[in-house]
């Protein structure tokens, strides 16, 4: 019985792994989407969604039958907890990276992205995700908590493409559109880093047994 519950656990750990690995796809796939104009990523990253979407349903019943027919204890109960929290938050970066993939198909050719710095915010966020990931794999308390702190890095990059583009608007009006499409895209981008910061957190819970942030 003992190693049935062990298999279990480790069957969680690694389909949680693999679900991180296709969050993580799907950014690259939607920075490059964007910045490339190339549009068999943006396929592929829509696609990924779907992916996404499958696996959190498998990993969500698989902890509810550990919850409900192992009872876990102590940090088991908190791997278990933390991961159930976890899938929210990586299905979430799916569903958004599909939607900055999706309005990239109208960004094709548009000289708005290169003059604002949207590609060092995909980078920072693209960060921040596998960073909070790999935090979960090592369970690295350190590197949880940096995660957390450098989310004020990508908060400042959305703050500066905001003024970038009014500036953008104030100046010439005739890409109102596109701003506007850059505008949601780096709002798209910050909530993944949310995201990134409430899947550190459930490391930092699943180490300490502390909650150190409140969900974004």
């Amino acid at each position: 019985m003992r190693k049935r519950y062990e298999q279990q656990l480790e069957t969680m750990h690694t389909n949680l792994i693999q679900m991180g690995a296709l969050c993580e796809d799907a950014i690259a796939g939607a920075a490059k989407a964007l910045l490339d104009g190339d549009d068999v990523t943006r396929a592929k990253t829509i696609a990924l969604e779907r992916d996404i979407d499958l696996m959190e349903r498998d990993i969500e019943q698989m902890c509810l039958r550990l919850l409900l027919h192992q009872q876990p204890m102590a940090s088991d109960l908190r791997r278990v907890t933390a991961a159930q929290m976890m899938i929210i938050d990586m299905e979430r970066i799916g569903d958004q990276a599909a939607d900055i993939a999706d309005i990239s198909a109208f960004m094709k050719g548009s000289p708005i992205k290169s003059d604002v710095h949207i590609a060092d915010m995909a980078r920072a966020t693209a960060k921040m995700v596998t960073e909070s990931i790999d935090s979960f794999v090592r369970e690295d308390l350190e590197l949880a908590r940096s995660v957390i702190a450098y989310d004020d890095v990508v908060d400042e990059l959305f703050t500066s493409i905001k003024r970038e583009l009014i500036d953008r608007l104030q100046r010439d009006g005739a890409h109102a559109q596109e701003c506007l499409d850059l505008l949601m895209i780096s709002k798209y981008f910050e909530r993944i880093g949310d995201h990134a910061v409430n899947i550190a957190g459930w490391v930092v819970y699943f180490i300490t047994g502390n909650r150190e942030v409140e969900s974004l």
